[in-house]
Order: structure tokens, then sequence, then C-alpha cells
């Protein structure tokens, strides 16, 4: 067993909250509330098509949409309705805005924070961590969720995308939280949802890279990243394993 670092950098979205994880369940519970109007389509059409429309956005949109998921997800619903009108039947724009603030809502009314998150990050702070939350998005959403979920003050510090200016995984995000705390890669974890952010940009500067994998998925198949440590709570961070493993 090895001892715990000077500090670990945590992400928060779908790490210490569940907060976007799972779409294709939002946006299937989201659609069937306005399954009756959708004409001859079902809710599970509509669900569909705007899922691969949203998957088609994100996979080539750049970071800027981050800090505007609201018009992001009115655009991948109307992709989705476009796809659905070349079978002959036109959804209207009002109804393709209506859904997409309402799945906005559904996603607000659905986090929370993971069981055990709390108690872990407590453990690990009086246990002489040094904490930062280091999170993508807007500085209004990402801050409510902070002071909604009572994460303020449980992290020595606190890394809004929208409020630095920066985000991952660029590497300034990782140097400038390392140096707000005042460690060096060597003395430093990451732990988070996403293998790009959390495990292959860290591991690139020399941080030790944990990969949490809330819904026991296992890594995508044929995946080239390797993250240094797998975990599905934070309450397994308070049991290191020996990195040479």
């Amino acid at each position: 067993m090895t001892q715990l670092p000077r500090a670990m950098l945590i992400d928060m979205d779908d790490t210490i909250l569940s907060a976007y994880g799972r779409p294709e369940i939002a946006w299937h519970n989201v659609a069937a509330e306005f399954a009756a109007e959708f004409g001859p389509f079902t809710s599970q059409q509509v669900a569909a098509a705007v899922l691969d429309s949203a998957r088609k956005f994100w996979s080539v949109a750049g970071a800027e949409w981050r800090m505007k998921l609201d018009e992001a997800r009115r655009l991948t619903v109307a992709g989705g309705f476009a796809v659905l009108a070349a079978d002959g039947h036109a959804l209207s724009e009002d109804l393709a805005v209506r859904l997409a603030n309402r799945f906005t809502a559904y996603r607000e009314e659905e986090m929370f924070v993971f069981p055990g998150a709390h108690d872990a990050i407590d453990e690990l702070k009086a246990r002489g961590v040094k904490l930062a939350l280091v999170t993508n998005g807007a500085a209004g959403s990402q801050r409510a969720k902070i002071e909604r979920f009572a994460l303020s003050d449980r992290f020595d510090h606190i890394q809004i995308e929208g409020e630095h200016g920066f985000g991952k995984p660029e590497e300034r995000a990782y140097l400038h939280a390392m140096q707000a705390l005042g460690v060096t890669a060597s003395e430093t974890w990451m732990i988070g949802d996403n293998l790009e952010w959390e495990v292959v940009a860290p591991q690139r500067l020399g941080i030790y890279a944990i990969w949490i994998d809330v819904h026991g998925d296992g890594l995508p198949a044929d995946s080239p990243v390797k993250p240094d440590r797998i975990i599905r709570s934070l309450t397994e961070l308070l049991s290191p394993v020996d990195k040479n493993l």
C-alpha cells in the first residue's frame, strides 16, 4: 500500500455528482413526456434521432460550446428533428426549443451527490491531502452546483473553466491547479470520468491518473488509454493500491 499523495485534483461532473452520464436514458425519459406531440413518430424514435445528432455535434464541437450548453442542446434537438423531417413529417421549432429546455431542467432535477463522495472528500482533507476541484463548464452553472451540493468549503482550490478562461485538457489547467496547491506532478493524483481530460492529458505531465467508472461499464473496447488505476467511487481513494501493481 502506498501513502496518499500530497494533492488530488478532482473532477466534479460524473465524478462527485451524477450530472451528465447516461444521456440515452435522460433523452428517452424527456422525450416520453412529449410523446403526444410527435405525430407519427414514437418518443423512442425522436430520442434516438436527438442522441445521434448530439453525438455528432459534440464529436466536433469546440471548447466554447461547453460555455453554451443550453444553446448546444437546442441545436442538437433541431438537428435530430431535421433528420426526422426527411421522412416527410416536420416537427415544429417551438417543440424543439421546449424539448431542449426540458432536458436542461430534467438534468438539474436529477443531479445528486454520489453516495459516500462527501465523506470521502472530508476524510482525504482530514488526512492532510490538498484538494482542488477542477471542472470544465460555464462559470454560472458550475458555481451554482458547487454551492448547491456543499462543495465550496471542502476544497483548498476551486477551478472552473468559465471563471479562469481555460480548462481541461489544456496543460495549464493542471499546472495552475498544482501551483495553487503548491505541489508538483509527482506529488499529485488526478481523478475523473473523462479519459482524455482526466487520464491522457494528466499522464503526459507525470500526474498519476485515476479513472472513475461509476457505472461499471469498463474501458471502451479497443481503448488505447491506460489509466494508472480504475475506481468505482471516491471512497476507494481512502485505500490506495501499490502504484507498481
